[in-house]
Formats: structure tokens, C-alpha cells, sequence
């Protein structure tokens, strides 16, 4: 009897699972890795700053004194030029980038717009530069434009004014143009299949 009491039982229930040891974080916390890259974005970023706040200003100063030969009729032509174009297309993209969030593949164009704009508008940033910068590299490229391009600050503050100004005419006529409605559709329809006057027999 106790062997089939033994056959007859069910067996024992098996062990519960043994929890697994918690895992030992190693290495720096996730914040501590955050703070960490920030610096040393921050710093390479301060340190890229200087590079180019020395460099830029002088080149493209040179840049210019070599398109103005040392004329001042060249350096006003060549500051209305860069200052009314690149004002002009850099304005045009960023009116672009805004009308592209309605379209299908914004994703792609308003970036591109965008990214276009900044391209475009460079040569009258580092012009701005140069006037604003207090640093040598800005001191030594208004020297340069001095004896280089004379005449050449002052006619890009022209082109971009006259950039602007041309940008928002162009953008008042196309408002307008659109909000216009189309010629005759106010006129009123004449009137078609009604009684006419007849002259009754007396």
C-alpha cells in the first residue's frame, strides 16, 4: 500500500525559479556621458569660433580686394553686387522653405531650402563680419577692403537693402495677382430664355 500510495501521488510541485542577480551598472551614468560630449561639443565649438574669426575675416577680404583691384568703381559694383543677390536668392529660399511645409516631401525640401539660404547668404555674413567683428582677424580685414575694395561696405549695405526691397515688391505683386479674382467672374450672366416683349394686336 505505500508503494502505490507513493505510485498514486502527484509529484511535488517543481521549485520556483531562482531570481537572477541584479545587474552591476559599470562604467559612467547616463547623465555624467551626456555632460561629458556637451563640453566637449561646446569647446570644439568655442575653439572653431576662434580658428575662424581669425581666418575667415582676412580671407575673404582678399577675396574681394582681388575682384576690386583697388577700384572704388569696382568695389561699389562688386558690394551692390553681392549684397543685392545674395540678399535677393537668400530670401527667396527661406520664402520657399515656408510654402514647402504644405507639400508632400517637405521633409526633404525644407531643410534644403533652408540649408540653401544659409549657403547663399554667406558671402554677406562675412561681410557683416568684418564691420561687427571686434577681434584682428575683422580689424585686418577692414584694412584690407580700406586699400583693396574701397567703397565696398557701404554699397553691400545698399545691395541689401535694395535686395529686401525688391524681394517684398515681388512678394506684394504675387499676393495680390493670386488674391485678384479672375476677369468676369464678378460680372453677372446675362439673362437667357425669358418672356419678351411682344407687341399685343389691338
Amino acid at each position: 500500500m505505500g508503494a502505490l500510495d507513493k505510485a498514486g501521488s502527484t509529484p511535488p510541485p517543481p521549485p520556483p525559479p531562482s531570481s537572477s542577480p541584479a545587474k552591476v551598472q559599470t562604467g559612467w551614468p547616463s547623465w555624467a556621458k551626456k555632460t561629458v560630449w556637451t563640453v566637449i561639443l561646446i569647446a570644439v565649438v568655442v575653439a572653431a569660433y576662434f580658428i575662424l574669426a581669425a581666418f575667415l575675416p582676412r580671407w575673404w577680404a582678399q577675396r574681394v580686394g582681388n575682384m576690386a583691384a583697388e577700384s572704388m568703381g569696382q568695389g561699389i559694383l562688386t558690394g551692390l553686387g553681392f549684397g543685392l543677390v545674395c540678399t535677393l536668392v537668400t530670401l527667396l529660399f527661406l520664402f520657399l522653405a515656408f510654402g514647402a511645409r504644405r507639400w508632400s516631401r517637405r521633409k526633404f525640401f525644407v531643410p534644403a531650402f533652408l540649408i540653401l539660404a544659409i549657403v547663399v547668404s554667406i558671402p554677406n555674413l562675412l561681410t557683416l563680419g568684418i564691420v561687427l567683428g571686434a577681434g584682428n582677424g575683422a580689424h585686418a580685414g577692414e584694412r584690407i577692403l580700406d586699400v583693396q575694395a574701397p567703397g565696398f561696405r557701404g554699397a553691400t549695405l545698399i545691395g541689401v537693402i535694395i535686395g529686401a526691397v525688391v524681394f517684398a515688391a515681388i512678394t506684394l505683386v504675387g499676393f495680390q495677382m493670386r488674391r485678384r479674382p479672375a476677369k468676369g467672374a464678378d460680372a453677372p450672366a446675362p439673362a437667357t430664355g425669358g418672356p419678351t416683349d411682344t407687341p399685343t394686336p389691338h
